[in-house]
């Protein structure tokens, strides 16, 4: 399998540092190598916040290189609108839909099955609207 490249982009207080540790874990828990890396900047006055997660049989860095993102999970209009040059050229993996607070482990867990569904199948589309 290569390896997987997922930003998670929002705003402080979405949950996006919680949906990435979720996937993380979900992808070790299935026998993937992970790296995780965050910028949660001004965050806590609802400023940017970004998670790279990669996993794959091996993986040396946990930083995203620009246009090799594979999927792009936006809980933030704006936010999408700002990050989507990271996705691949032709890649039609944008993931968007917002998410509440109140939810967030029980959404996560809901975007971690379907995209492990997405990238087992090799269906790079849209995962969920």
């Amino acid at each position: 399998m290569d390896t997987i490249n997922i930003l998670f982009c929002g705003t402080g207080g979405q949950g996006i540092l919680t949906a990435a540790e979720i996937v993380g874990l979900a992808a070790m828990y299935d026998g993937h190598h992970v790296k995780k890396s965050e910028v949660h900047g001004m965050a806590q006055r609802g400023g940017s916040v970004e998670s790279h997660l990669r996993f794959g049989k091996e993986v040396f860095s946990p930083i995203i290189e620009c246009g090799k993102a594979d999927f792009l999970l936006s809980f933030e209009k704006g936010e999408h609108e700002r990050m989507k040059f990271m996705l691949r050229k032709n890649n039609k993996s944008e993931i968007f839909k917002y998410i509440y607070v109140g939810s967030i482990i029980k959404t996560s867990w809901n975007f971690a099955g379907k995209l492990a569904k997405s990238i087992k199948s090799g269906n790079k589309t849209t995962v969920c609207r």
